[in-house]
């Protein structure tokens, strides 16, 4: 059992069926989710005999750090890290004058073939529990010796493909129990699963939710994203409106320009007619050159022009800053090359 994934309800419960008395569980979780232990004996208010049933009965796993990229152009720092099954996930330090953020994966690979990402070669291995997001944010809070004041879902995989346990992430690390960030500065990142955005808003969060949206047409999105092959991109658009009218959450369009693909005048136009009614916010994103895939980026004069045009008419538009520029930033790149040096 992954003892990390259990909030303080599932671990009161969990030590009470143990025989323990409920407020050890409350003990237990503050060393697992504030003082971010790595192993039992680290509980030293926990008595002996409970710390070896928990070691024999629910081993505490840490995620062991396989490689790590610093930049030596801003800092930023791309973690490998080893899974208990040695499995391989790669996590994002992005430093910022308002904080720090971490990028995370939600799952080993991923099943949506994206064109332009790394991350889909080789396809979805398997999801990630609750316990081992968290374990992302936890080594990397201790690896720094700072405070993680922001999250971003938008490492590999798709986190609404990994619904429940990513919901449970969120409740658990935004837990006044435990690191208690704000529901407000964690993003969410989706290829567009039309039927979970809807789901998502059930769950009564207050997280930014981001569509990757990289085409202007339906025929040129099912080109660079095959998950547009079963939800239209109109249906898609609809959704995030929807999200953003329920939650009064502004949402965020991610939109990826590749040079000659998707960075027309015509495309300008067409974004803006599909998203100008919505509360929202349009991120173009310089593609991230991978070695598998022939895409090239625009020069910053084209985005800025691109960016000009939907200002224009009436979009808010930013152009994301680009962060690890020398080492390997794109999701799934560093985490592809080790797989391939193993080969």
């Amino acid at each position: 059992m992954d003892i990390r994934s259990l909030d303080l309800n599932e671990l009161t419960e969990y030590i009470e069926g143990l025989g323990d008395k409920p407020f050890r569980a409350r003990q237990i979780y503050r060393w697992l989710h504030v003082n971010l232990v790595s192993s039992y004996d680290e509980m030293r208010n926990i008595p002996l005999s409970l710390r070896k049933r928990l070691e024999a009965e629910s081993p505490l796993y840490t995620p062991e750090i396989e490689d790590l990229q610093v930049s030596r152009i801003d800092g930023t720092r791309k973690y490998l890290f080893k899974l208990a099954d040695g499995n391989m996930i790669e996590s994002v330090l992005m430093k910022y004058k308002h904080g720090n953020s971490v990028c995370i994966s939600s799952e080993v690979g991923c099943r949506m073939a994206c064109t332009f990402c790394a991350s889909a070669i080789g396809g979805l291995i398997r999801r990630l529990t609750p316990g081992e997001m968290l374990s992302e944010v936890y080594e990397i809070q201790k690896q720094i010796g700072e405070r993680i004041s922001n999250i971003v879902i938008m490492g590999t995989g798709e986190p609404l493909d990994n619904f429940s346990n990513v919901v449970k992430f969120i409740r658990m690390i935004s837990d006044e129990n435990g690191l208690n960030i704000s529901q407000r500065n964690i993003t969410l990142s989706t290829s567009g699963l039309v039927p979970e955005i809807y789901k998502l808003i059930d769950e009564n969060l207050q997280i930014t939710l981001a569509l990757s949206l990289h085409a202007t047409t339906q025929e040129e999105r099912k080109k660079l994203m095959p998950v547009a092959g079963k939800y239209d991109i109109c249906d898609a658009i609809k959704a995030m409106g929807y999200y953003a009218e329920k939650t009064g959450r502004r949402v965020t369009f991610e939109y990826s320009m590749i040079h000659g693909e998707n960075d027309s005048d015509e495309d300008a136009k067409r974004l803006s007619d599909l998203v100008g009614n919505i509360m929202c916010l349009v991120n173009l994103i310089p593609v991230n050159p991978v070695r598998e895939r022939s895409f090239v980026r625009p020069d910053h004069t084209h985005i800025s022009s691109f960016q000009k045009k939907l200002e224009n008419y009436g979009i808010n538009v930013t152009i994301r800053r680009e962060l690890g520029r020398d080492i390997d930033g794109a999701c799934g790149q560093l985490r592809r090359r080790h797989m391939k040096g193993q080969e």
